[in-house]
């Protein structure tokens, strides 16, 4: 199915014709670099990036076929093709569907229409580029493609487009901004709204509603992740949801949200404690906040990604606080499940250079045996001196008596 006619809607594009070729342009160069005459790209969050395309149909398959020569073309299920005319930004020629029989069938499958139309390209032997560790791009698939296309070479592409984006434009970085201050607004609400006797369930309610109203600035969009808020003992597991059980005095309970405006993200946790709180809880505070803080200092241009780990470590490790899991990782433009990029890791082991643009939610929550702690800041780094913080608000523990 191909969509030719003209249509009777204007489209809203979230960003400009020249943001889009920047795009398109950085990916076109690391295509090359891998000797690649086309790239096959599944993740949404990519998907998005490239051409605009937005909707809720990543439940079955769809990609973005990029070629070195000519605009991309979205390629998916036939009744999604109509969102595809409506938030890509190409022409409507280069949105493709595939007929409905081949969704969820046990008789076909959705990579032998695109085998098709890719031998029908003259790619029958071309060196393709695909994203192999992916959430959506499933072993069925690659196994199906490769059988229809024998003569091809299959490349792993997982992280090409994701490495692209790494630094933000001013354009993204205008959304994220917009992001930050939903996570203000969802943050502020529930700090108020939290009380004894009250159940997770209401306070979650409200999560989402102020979410998706968003701020005067900008509407709310879906987050990549659901509300996280486990208490007590349960905070030791750092990707609990919810429930109905009421809050509890002597309980802390940690908040792990994100406002989301057209898919940009600024993750922001914050923990609150009802009554009084232990000393070693408080001491752990303390060091978690300088240890942020020491590593906000280090986020800076010209700086590694590993620098922002040990400077965090330091402070932990002086309070006898051992945490073996990275601090942070990229953040920006995501779908489900993850708001993160999948790219660069704020841990020891990753001496990635830090650059002028890139985005980060330094996170480095503590989940001991039977409790857990989470103070963290999307941060972004600048041309000059430390990481600038998305959003302003107390970076501690919040008690309410």
């Amino acid at each position: 199915m191909i969509h030719t006619e003209p249509p009777n809607f204007e489209k809203h594009l979230p960003f400009s014709e020249g943001e889009y070729n920047r795009r398109l342009a950085k990916t076109r160069a690391a295509m090359e670099a891998r000797e690649l005459d086309l790239l096959f790209v599944t993740d949404p969050s990519n998907q998005h990036w490239l051409t605009g395309y937005d909707g809720w149909s990543f439940y079955v398959h769809q990609g973005v076929m990029v070629l070195p020569d000519a605009d991309p073309i979205w390629w998916g299920r036939g009744q999604d093709a109509n969102g595809g005319v409506r938030t890509c930004w190409m022409t409507d020629d280069r949105v493709i569907g595939y007929a409905d029989n081949y969704v969820q069938s046990s008789d076909r499958h959705p990579m032998q229409d695109l085998a098709e139309r890719l031998k029908g390209m003259g790619l029958a032997k071309a060196r393709i580029g695909v994203e192999m560790e992916n959430y959506y791009f499933s072993a069925k698939a690659y196994e199906v493609l490769r059988a229809e296309l024998p003569d091809a070479t299959f490349v792993d592409a997982t992280v090409v487009v994701n490495w692209q984006r790494a630094v933000k434009s001013a354009e993204e970085l205008a959304f994220m901004r917009r992001a930050a201050a939903i996570s203000e607004k969802i943050t502020d609400g529930l700090l108020e709204r939290v009380e004894p006797g009250v159940p997770k369930n209401e306070v979650v309610a409200e999560i989402f509603r102020d979410a998706i109203r968003g701020t005067d600035d900008g509407w709310g969009d879906y987050p990549a992740i659901v509300p996280l808020l486990p208490s007590g003992s349960d905070a030791a597991a750092p990707h609990l949801t919810w429930n109905g059980r009421p809050f509890a005095t002597g309980e802390a309970t940690f908040f792990e949200i994100s406002g989301c405006y057209r898919r940009y993200h600024a993750p922001l946790c914050r923990t609150l404690f009802l009554g009084k709180p232990p000393q070693f809880l408080l001491d752990a505070e303390r060091a978690l906040v300088e240890g942020l803080e020491a590593g906000l200092e280090v986020a800076r241009a010209g700086n590694r990604a590993s620098d922002i780990a040990h400077a965090l470590a330091r402070p932990l490790e002086r309070a006898g606080i051992e945490r073996g899991a990275r601090c942070g990782y990229p953040i920006g433009l995501s779908y489900p499940p993850d708001w993160g990029e999948r790219t660069i890791s704020l841990r020891a082991e990753d001496d990635t250079v830090l650059e002028p643009g890139m985005t980060f939610h330094f996170m480095p929550g503590l989940w001991m045996s039977d409790w857990g702690l989470e103070i963290t800041e999307s941060i972004l780094i600048t041309e000059d001196g430390p990481a600038e913080t998305f959003c302003n608000r107390p970076r501690k523990m919040f008690v309410k008596d």
